[in-house]
Parts: structure tokens; sequence; C-alpha cells
């Protein structure tokens, strides 16, 4: 009857050691939904989600507490892979989003800008280079777009362009819907 006692209390120290050791080793880190959700989003950072950027717009869809309509960038798509995952009822995508607009990119007049660091705190990438009271200037490839800088610079010297579309950034458009049906 002892020997039996012993035994049950060795596995039962045996398993507890285990299983602190499994706690500790194989831990999950994150919400692994919004992990996945993240993996579907542009990566813009841009902020028009409302959000600081993908990663945290991602946490918040996880939770239950974002609409899946917000992020702009990616548009129907984006929101139906992310409806899919969450799934939330797919909703319309604002107005404004559903129109096409070309990319564009900032442009900084150096002559007009005067240094005022308004628009590299803004930026949501870290577009924009310069020092207080020095011109600053947009690094063409990292912007996405956002506009944020625009309307923060006093002076406005920020100026919208659209991309240049050449061989190294041009993509097939998409077909047309009306010949897939034979119209």
């Amino acid at each position: 009857m002892i020997e039996a006692i012993l035994i049950f209390l060795g596995l039962a120290v045996l398993f507890g050691i285990l299983l602190g050791y499994a706690s500790i080793r194989f831990k999950v880190e994150g919400n692994p939904m919004a992990d996945q959700i993240d993996k579907v989003l542009p990566q813009t950072q841009c902020g028009q989600c409302g959000y600081p950027g993908c990663r945290p717009y991602a946490d918040a869809l996880a939770n239950g507490e974002a609409e899946v309509n917000l992020c702009i960038p990616g548009g129907t798509e984006v929101m139906i892979e992310i409806s899919e995952i969450t799934g939330l009822e797919p909703k319309a995508m604002d107005e404004a989003a559903s129109e096409p607009k070309p990319k564009e990119t900032a442009i900084i007049d150096e002559d007009l800008c005067i240094g005022c660091v308004l628009c590299i705190k803004e930026c949501p990438v870290d577009a924009i280079l310069g020092a207080t009271k020095m011109m600053h200037t947009v690094i063409q490839q990292e912007c996405t777009g956002c506009e944020k800088c625009v309307p923060v610079c006093p002076v406005d010297c920020i100026d919208m362009i659209p991309v240049e579309v050449t061989t190294k950034n041009w993509k097939w458009p998409e077909p047309n819907a009306d010949k897939e049906k034979g119209k």
C-alpha cells in the first residue's frame, strides 16, 4: 500500500515538473489571429484606418474592437480576407475608399521649407528627412502617399504628385467585369 502511494506521489511530482517546463517552453506569444490578419494587411503604416499602423489595427480586429472595412489602401479584397479570418460580416467600403486613386507621393518644395519638423513628426513611415531649421526632403521609395504631412505644413510647401509609371512599377490592369460576362 505504501509503495503505491509513493509511486503515485513520484508520478505527480514528475508530471508537475513536466507541466511547469512545458508552460515556460511552449508559451504562445501574442494572438495568432492578429498575426494572420497582419499578414493580409498591406503594411503601408499610413494610419488611414485610425490606428498608428497595421499591427495595432490587426490587434483591434482580433479583439473585436474594430470594423473590417477601415483599411483604405487594402480595399475590398483585404476587407473580404479580414472578414473570412475574423468571422465578422463584410461591410461596404467607405465611398472615398472605393474610388480608384492613382498612387501619389509627397514632394517638398525645398525653397519654401522652413524646417519646422512638423511633417517629420506626422509621417508614419519616416519617409521625410531633415533637421530643425533646415530644409526637408522626401524619400520617394518610402512614401506611402497617406497625405498626413500636407495639412500640418505651415508654409504649404508639400504637394502630392502621382507616381510616374515606369516599367519597374507598372502593374497589369484588372480584367473588366463586363468583358468577363460576354458583353
